[in-house]
Parts: C-alpha cells; structure tokens; sequence
C-alpha cells in the first residue's frame, strides 16, 4: 500500500489523488509481483462510446475497498507488491498504431516476470494483450466472460479488427490453446443465426447465459477447471452482467449474470495458472451513479485476491 500522505492515504474515499487503491504509480518494476496498466481507447466500439474514460473512473471507484477480502480471507496489497503503471499512450485514430503500442507496453511488464492487470478500454485491447502474453508463455488457456462472443470476421465491412472481433484472429494466430477456449455469458440476438456454430468451429466452447442459469456456477466452474491446463489468461467484459447491475457499457444486453455470480466465476478461478487479467467495456458517461465502475474495481480487486492467495501459499 502506498503511504505517501501525497496520494491521501488513510484518508477517506473522497479525498487524495486515485491512483488503482492508492497503489504507488511508477514504471519502476523491481521486486514488483503485479502492475495495472490502463488503455483508455474506444474507437473501436460498435454502438455506445465513451469506454475511454474507463480505466481512469475504475481506478476512482477503487478507492472505496477497504483491503480486506473477507471471503477468500486475504489482503492482496500485504500479500503483493503491486503498481499502477498508468496507461498506454494510444491514438484513437489508428487501431492499428494502438495495438502495437498495447504489445509493446504490456509485453515489457511481462517480461519482467510481473503479472499485468489490464483496465480498458474497448474489447479490441484483447488481442495485442494476447500477442503479448503468448509471446512470453506460448499459447494461452483463455477464460472469457462476456455477453458476446466477440469472434465476428468483421463488423464494419472487411475491416477485420473491432471490439466483436478479437477472438477471431487470437485463434487464427495460434494465442489460444486448442479446445482450452471459454466464453461464459453469452446471450442476445445475433447478426446470423450460425454465429455460435462459427464460434465452435473456430475453437470455442460457448456457454450460454441460459446455460449457466440451469447448471449453476459451480457447475461451469467445474467445467473451467477441466478444460483449463496451461497458463491462463483472463478477461472479462463488464457486460456480462446485466444491465441492471452494469448500464455504464457500449453494447448492453438483458438477461444477464448478476454481480454477485460474476464475483462467484472470478473467485471460482482459484488454482488455476493465472498469468494475465484485463477488464473491459466501462463507459462512465453511461454510468448511473458509478455502479459499473464499482463493479468493475471489485472484479479487479478479486482477481488480485487470487494472486495473493497464491503468493501467500
């Protein structure tokens, strides 16, 4: 934990400067376990913009936890010592210029052999978070928690990359390990009626939001786990959760998971080889009175919690 009074530390939430839970902010990563990066970009949305301003409002909402995971009984920042590495210098206008500077940034905090927490940004960011990671682990097990399943060819013409797209070329490059792919959540009208069949053939397992409401989470956890046996990569789309729970997002879609069974499938990811995490899909302007972005800051803070565990073992 950060003690520079600068910051605010030991302060109340409204006051000090918010840096991700008052973590010192540096791009020194001696001795450093983990780092949160931002990537405030959003030019690649399909309908509701604004997801820019994400990673600055998530860090702002974190200040309300207190430290303590009192249901998986640890403290990260005790366990962990841990960055905010602040963000990626990206160009709006140029989603090809933005990945590769995505890449590059997240691919020198990992070769430092500290674990990167990504705070987004649109879902586009995912795949040169993958280049990077596979790069320093080869293929990667994939968890995904979404609404969509974000493996289009292309939304806009042939313009291949966009926020529905990044899957689709992850796969295609070799990032992801085969039949080592989840994506948990998904629900809503699609653009063609063979999309979920698309999504299999690529290498996908498509777990339906109506899927995990007969099962159970425990039961798609037990699932993850079988499936999962390499490094594990982790990123999750605040969609996901219901608009009810998450309004503050680009592409809202009804009938989703709660917040509560959304913090059940990031705990549930306990024992597994977790080597990188971004969160995704915020869009404060969007937001009614910030509970996206607490949401988001507590699902940061979970998966914090597991690499502490880890650590403390």
């Amino acid at each position: 934990m950060n003690d520079n009074p600068a910051f605010g530390a030991g302060l109340q939430p409204f006051m000090g400067i918010p840096s991700f839970m008052r973590l010192p902010v540096t791009r020194e990563l001696k001795n450093i376990d983990a780092a949160i990066m931002g990537v405030p970009y959003d030019s690649a949305v399909s309908y509701r913009s604004g997801i820019r301003f994400g990673p600055r409002k998530i860090r702002e909402m974190s200040l309300l936890l207190w430290g303590h995971n009192s249901t998986l009984n640890v403290t990260p920042l005790k366990e962990l010592n841990v960055v905010d590495y602040g963000d990626v210098s990206v160009i709006p206008t140029s989603i090809e210029h933005t990945m590769a500077a995505i890449t590059k940034m997240a691919g020198e905090i990992i070769e430092t052999g500290t674990k990167l927490i990504t705070l987004g940004g649109d879902h586009s960011i995912a795949l040169p978070l993958l280049r990077a990671h596979a790069k320093k682990h080869g293929p990667v097990s994939l968890v995904h928690i979404d609404a969509h399943i974000d493996t289009w060819e292309s939304e806009f013409d042939a313009v291949p990359y966009s926020h529905g797209t990044p899957f689709r070329y992850a796969l295609q490059e070799g990032l992801i390990r085969k039949d080592e792919y989840m994506q948990i959540g998904i629900r809503g009208p699609l653009s063609g009626a063979n999309d979920y069949a698309e999504a299999k053939e690529l290498g996908a397992r498509t777990v339906t939001i109506h899927e995990v409401m007969e099962k159970g989470v425990k039961e798609i956890l037990k699932e993850v786990h079988e499936r999962m046996t390499g490094p594990v990569y982790v990123t999750v789309d605040i969609d996901s959760a219901d608009p009810a729970y998450a309004p503050g997002t680009g592409t809202p879609e009804v009938g989703g998971l709660s917040s509560y069974q959304l913090l059940q499938l990031v705990r549930g990811l306990h024992g597994l080889d977790l080597i990188g995490f971004d969160l995704v899909e915020v869009s404060p302007p969007f937001d009614h009175a910030d509970i996206t972005a607490i949401l988001a800051s507590n699902i940061v803070f979970e998966y914090l919690s597991l690499l502490a565990i880890k650590e403390k073992k």
